[in-house]
């Protein structure tokens, strides 16, 4: 049986609809990931403003990470934490590097929309791993695990509003 088909359900469907607000705007609940990494320079990314908060930059590869390591459970594979970390260490900051890792992050949206898109509506009650293990996202369903992709979305586009304004002061 295949784990991917190639149109998508009404419930697969307003998923992938919440992870696009989310990351590309319209969301009731404020900013999207987009919109609030709009005008960001490489400066503003790898500043830290906060004592002992992340970086705009480690956000934006926390998570790139994390697309990617939900985009490999849907498309089958078991869960784990992302390749690079939970929070990986931004390169030495340059704009170039600044662009390249906004573009990661989109391709890896990208990536993940894909491979929802394709996933069979039957998997979404499913469950992801065997044991409830909150910091890796496992023992929850499909469902749950990306509409959490959506809530992780918010949660870390409002860290970065609030990182630009303290970046601002």
């Amino acid at each position: 049986m295949s784990l991917l088909r190639s149109a998508s359900a009404p419930r697969v469907a307003s998923i992938v609809d919440q992870l696009e607000r989310a990351f590309h705007g319209g969301a009731w609940h404020g900013p999207s990931v987009l919109e609030a990494l709009n005008a960001v320079t490489a400066a503003t990314a790898a500043a830290r403003p906060i004592a002992d908060a992340h970086s705009i930059w480690e956000i934006v590869l926390h998570l790139t990470g994390w697309k990617h390591e939900v985009c490999r459970r849907v498309e089958g594979a078991d869960p784990g934490m992302p390749s690079n970390g939970d929070w990986p260490e931004p390169e030495a900051p340059s704009e170039d590097a600044w662009v390249t890792a906004r573009e990661e992050l989109e391709a890896a949206h990208r990536r993940l929309i894909a491979a929802t898109r394709l996933m069979q509506e039957t998997r979404l009650g499913d469950m992801v791993g065997a044991h409830r293990d909150s910091p890796l996202g496992t023992g929850v369903s499909f469902h749950a695990m990306l509409l959490g992709v959506a809530q992780h979305d918010a949660y870390h586009a409002g860290q970065v509003v609030l990182l630009k304004k303290a970046a601002r002061e």
